[in-house]
């Protein structure tokens, strides 16, 4: 099993490639005719597992979101001239000077309900925590406010690096606006108008500076440390009842009333001989962005403890039809690419008729994570707890997995010879070989003759799981194509 227990490859220089197996695959990349700067690249991309994540913060209306579609280069976020149009934690992939990073556009923080400085710390707080660096925006034209202020501790406590950008200086005449800005004690402003693109370079240049060239691992402990789980799911569905059950006692709040738990609630707990942390999560509510006040932040926590965590217990009430928010959630924690495990709770008190509907429902509402493991278990009953621990353990162990990459390759031979790429315009493409370059979650890098049709994709991640099980885990793949330049075999 030692290629389970394996480092998400940032003790390497080539991702989850040793040096040797580094030297074997940049050879064979040779002599398919690739640009081995271009595979290193790719190597390199998908072993160094997410993109650094910069955060862009600030109070209502000072041009968060325009500053965004001005990094991103293109109109997505959206932008009125009132404040409070973001609503949701909106997440974009940017590049500049050849890095790639994500920025989270934040904002949309309801003042008449927790009050202005509660609320600004809500949000801001989250979107600092899950990020590697923040762009600070403050009105020029305004100047520092209470509410600024109030941001500026929230960032001295993070001890996250900060780039703050005075907005909305138009021209020389707002240069002056901008460097009164130096009070603020977070460095020098950078002058930009994120409406028309001045200074937005020189700002990005800082930002680099800022990001690291890859993000640390957020998940986890130190090693030999308690693994991470975080119990996720929509309101009342019995996350806090099951985590007293695994508890043996009254950890939290238990109500009828959906949304009780507003923070994540972190526990240390014994289950099967081992000692986990879990993490009690608030339920996420439909529409986000309409909700108000406390239900508005408990849902951004939500997100922050899924990206803390190293699996996700996903729970779904047994006794109601699979809803569009029990996808979104499962979504959520795809997307963050953590291992899974899906708990049908209330299980006891389902009949016959429900339990035949139910697995119907499967099939076709959740047919895109059929590799989660399946636990059924009644939290108020204790019904099946003893199965949670090692479909735990398998999501864990396959999310750790690695393939050497002899053994994919001779894998990736056989799935061209009995089933290859349909021809397409009088080509037929095919995948000349590949490599794992990370794990937490399996990120594979396939190069290939021509471009590969999604749905092929798919029938290799299909196979992937079938020969080296995966079950638990999202697995990520990218391909890169040829180009014409190399000579063909």
């Amino acid at each position: 099993m030692n290629d389970q227990i394996h480092s998400d490859g940032s003790d390497h220089e080539h991702g989850a490639l040793g040096e040797a197996e580094y030297a074997e695959f940049m050879e064979l990349a040779a002599e398919e005719g690739f640009d081995l700067e271009e595979v290193e690249g790719a190597i390199d991309e998908a072993g160094h597992g997410p993109l650094p994540v910069l955060a862009v913060v600030g109070r209502p209306n000072v041009g968060k979101s325009t500053l965004v579609n001005r990094i991103i280069g293109r109109r997505e976020a959206v932008v009125e001239d009132k404040p409070g149009v973001t609503r949701d934690r909106v997440t974009y992939e940017a590049e500049w000077a050849g890095r790639r990073f994500k920025v989270v556009d934040t904002g949309g923080w309801e003042q008449d309900v927790l009050g202005i400085d509660a609320s600004v710390a809500a949000q801001a707080e989250y979107a600092i925590e899950a990020s590697d660096a923040v762009v600070f925006v403050v009105d020029s034209t305004v100047g520092a406010t209470d509410t600024d202020e109030a941001v500026v501790k929230l960032l001295r406590r993070a001890g996250k690096p900060v780039v703050l950008c005075a907005n909305k200086v138009d021209g020389q005449s707002g240069e002056a606006d901008a460097t009164a800005l130096w009070s603020l004690g977070l460095g020098e402003p950078h002058p930009v108008s994120s409406l028309h693109g001045r200074g937005t370079g020189d700002l990005l240049d800082a930002v680099l500076e800022a990001l690291p060239e890859a993000p640390a691992q957020r998940f986890g402990t130190a090693i030999g440390g308690p693994r991470r789980i975080a119990l996720i799911g929509r309101p009342n569905v019995g996350k806090s009842s099951l985590l007293n059950k695994v508890a043996n006692e009254d950890r939290v709040v238990v109500n009828e009333l959906a949304g009780t738990t507003r923070d994540p609630v972190d526990e240390l707990i014994e289950l099967g001989g081992i000692t986990w942390k879990f993490i009690d999560t608030a339920g996420i509510r439909r529409r986000v962005h309409l909700q108000e006040g406390a239900d508005y932040y408990a849902s951004l926590r939500t997100a922050a403890a899924v990206e803390k965590a190293e699996v996700a217990v996903v729970l779904i009430d047994a006794g109601e039809s699979i809803s569009v928010q029990d996808q979104r959630i499962i979504t959520m924690a795809v997307e963050a690419g953590r291992a899974m495990v899906i708990a049908f709770n209330k299980w006891d008190t389902l009949d016959e008729e429900r339990r035949y509907y139910l697995e119907r429902e499967i099939e076709t509402e959740l047919a895109q994570i059929a590799w989660a493991p399946r636990v059924n278990v009644s939290a108020v009953t204790g019904r099946h707890m003893e199965k949670l621990v090692p479909a735990i353990e398998t999501a864990l162990a396959s999310w750790e997995t690695r393939v050497p990459t002899g053994r994919l390759n001779a894998f990736l031979g056989g799935i061209v010879a009995s089933h290859p790429h349909p021809v397409r315009g009088g080509k037929q493409p095919r995948i000349l070989f590949g490599t794992q370059a990370g794990t937490k979650p399996p990120r594979f890098v396939l190069f290939a003759s021509g471009f590969l049709e999604h749905g092929y994709r798919r029938f290799v991640e299909r196979r992937l799981r079938e020969e080296f099980g995966f079950e638990g885990t999202p697995i990520h793949i990218s391909v890169r194509v040829r180009e014409k330049r190399g000579r063909n075999k």
